[in-house]
């Protein structure tokens, strides 16, 4: 399949970089400090800002402290992150003005995590920091999509988290969304899926990018 798009907006972890294993060990830790119940088998919402999960979480405490807290976990807990199949070539192959990063983690984690995975910080950057509300709301990929220029019904949106494919839809955009954290089933509602990047190809002719890809079948 192929299809043309002005920008692609990539969320981060689970689809640029595999950091499952430390946000999962992070949060624990975060939790058992914090005494919320269950702490050891606390799962965190994937796709989810830190800020709005600290805040159903303990609604009690300084939000802002506990941010500060669980980002120092996850910048010390680096171990088994690791650069997911075909980003590196993929994202060489874009012009650098026609891709960004749409995230819900903060800048500062962003930026370490992009640090030790030897990736390029994107001219163009949206974090947990730059939105009122974060994803699933569409505001997080409609300022990306602004900040390449283009509305974002003319962005394609790569994601790997319901809560992220929720979003890019409700922006108006198409969504690619990469298996790996989530099945094909709970991702169901995004334009395509694909195994993995490693199967997308990017070209640019005449302005315009060509994305090629093979889709999965829902259940396949």
């Amino acid at each position: 399949m192929i299809v043309e798009t002005q920008g692609i907006l990539f969320d981060n972890d689970g689809v640029l970089i595999s950091s499952i294993g430390s946000v999962v060990r992070s949060w624990r830790k975060w939790a058992a400090m914090y005494d919320v119940p269950n702490a050891d088998g606390y799962e965190v919402p994937h796709g989810v800002r830190a800020m709005d999960v600290i805040k159903a979480l303990r609604p009690d405490i300084d939000a802002a402290a506990g941010l500060k807290v669980i980002e120092d976990i996850e910048l010390e807990d680096v171990a088994d992150l690791e650069v997911l199949p075909g980003v590196r070539a993929l994202l060489a192959s874009l012009p650098a003005d026609r891709w960004a990063i749409v995230t819900s983690g903060t800048r500062r984690l962003i930026e370490g995590r992009l640090k030790v995975a030897q990736l390029p910080l994107p001219e163009r950057l949206i974090t947990a920091d730059d939105v009122v509300n974060g994803k699933p709301d569409p505001e997080p990929y409609r300022k990306g999509a602004a900040l390449l220029g283009f509305a974002s019904a003319d962005c394609i949106v790569v994601e790997d988290a319901p809560s992220g494919v929720g979003a890019g839809i409700a922006a108006g955009s198409r969504v690619l969304a990469v298996l790996g954290t989530h099945s094909a089933e709970e991702l169901s509602a995004a334009t395509w899926v694909v195994r993995s990047l490693a199967d997308v190809r990017v070209t640019e002719v005449d302005g315009v990018l060509s994305v090629e890809f093979e889709p999965v079948s829902i259940g396949g």
